[in-house]
């Protein structure tokens, strides 16, 4: 009776509006593919450390090299926040294999993400900060495709943000 009493609830419900973002399993041939030089585009996130740069963030660029030991990336970030210039050279990249996940850390400050699939000249990740999502949009150039823009804007959507909480670089 519960059965037939739900059916039509269940009918009515919408089918689902996304695919949640894959996760890459990273291992010795994904890794060489973030190596070389990138362009932040966009990000949104709902950790609050992170939203008041992403407000007064302009523009950002970071290289990745690989670091001392096998599990270890070096990254250098150059950003523009309002009209300021801040340029970093001490941060690395943790790279767990076992479960697949980077830890970015800088002066004793980490965040924690997933590479998610996607073409091989943007870098998206799912950020998982305390419980808080976040996304965020790298290219290896200054501009993306209509269609990558999207492709992202539906992981975002899928997350539950809205074109509101999306920040982009100028």
């Amino acid at each position: 009776l519960a059965l037939l009493l739900g059916l039509p609830l269940a009918l009515a419900a919408e089918p689902p509006s996304c695919v949640p973002p894959v996760s890459v399993t990273l291992d010795n041939a994904t890794i060489p593919g973030l190596l070389g030089h990138w362009i932040y585009i966009a990000g949104a996130s709902r950790y609050p450390p992170h939203l008041p740069e992403m407000k007064v963030i302009k523009y950002a660029a970071f290289s990745i090299s690989p670091g001392n030991h096998e599990d270890e990336l070096n990254v250098r970030e150059i950003m523009r926040l309002n009209e300021t210039c801040v340029e970093r050279n001490a941060s690395k990249i943790h790279i767990f294999w076992h479960n697949s996940t980077l830890m970015h850390v800088e002066n004793q400050v980490s965040s924690t993400a997933d590479l998610i699939q996607s073409d091989k000249d943007l870098l998206i990740l799912k950020h998982l900060n305390s419980g808080f999502p976040g996304l965020s949009l790298s290219a290896r150039t200054h501009n993306v495709s209509k269609e990558h823009l999207e492709e992202f804007k539906s992981h975002l959507r899928c997350l539950g943000f809205t074109d509101d909480e999306l920040f982009f670089t100028s």
